[in-house]
């Protein structure tokens, strides 16, 4: 027989205590972002943007830099999702969220003993592995680009047939315009692995904290109903 509420609540808040603060996660992004809109607003004022665009002709500086914004975006939506969900571990099995369920799906005992924490941690880091594959395609775009612009510059110096003063201006202007493809789109593309990295790193590290807090909370019902 299942013991009642109250004699469970005392170990459930033990556990709760026992679990590592809640982390202002929420706020954490927003600091960063901060930070980013005021290096953006900056590096506008300083023409970084109009020099970046106007060196890359095939446009993949421009999508790694929709790219980065747009998973960042998505990052702040997850660090509200994440936090959220934190804040309603402390209502147990009787509240909602991903913590209610799978301590619900706990005490109905399924036969698939590990089917629980699948699901927990489907919800919890699932959607985690596709931002870190777009994480990744800002570097390789950014290699692309290198591959790229080394192609032109290849190229330009391909068609040399013999060297004309007169045309040396021109020539420069063509190999120029290839290194700098090559050079800045490894750049943009590193900068934003490295900016996106940060953030998806520190979802990652919250959600392991949840699930163990999860985990706590489960092993205090357990212990409970013995």
């Amino acid at each position: 027989m299942l013991p009642s509420l109250a004699a469970i609540t005392p170990r459930r808040a033990r556990g709760r205590a026992d679990a590592a603060p809640v982390e202002p996660l929420a706020f954490e992004w927003l600091a960063l972002a901060g930070l980013l809109a005021f290096a953006t607003w900056l590096l506008g004022v300083r023409g970084v943007w109009g020099l970046l665009l106007s060196a890359d002709p095939t446009g993949l500086t421009l999508v790694i830099i929709v790219i980065f914004f747009t998973a960042s975006l998505w990052c702040g939506t997850r660090t509200r999702v994440l936090q959220r969900e934190r804040q309603l571990l402390a209502q147990g099995p009787q509240g909602d969220g991903w913590a209610a369920e799978y301590l619900r799906a706990l005490r109905a005992r399924p036969q698939d003993g590990g089917a629980p924490m699948d699901l927990l941690l489907e919800r919890t880091h699932g959607p985690h592995g596709t931002a870190w594959w777009v994480n990744g395609i800002q570097l390789k775009l950014g290699l692309l680009g290198k591959v790229i612009g080394f192609s032109i510059l290849a190229l330009q110096i391909g068609k040399l047939q013999n060297f004309d003063p007169a045309q040396s201006q021109e020539l420069l202007r063509q190999l120029t315009t290839g290194l700098g493809v090559a050079l800045l789109t490894t750049m943009v593309g590193l900068v934003g692995n490295i900016l996106l990295g940060l953030q998806l790193t520190r979802l990652d590290r919250y959600a392991d904290v949840l699930v163990a807090d999860i985990q706590r909370a489960g092993l205090s019902l357990d212990a409970g109903e013995e």
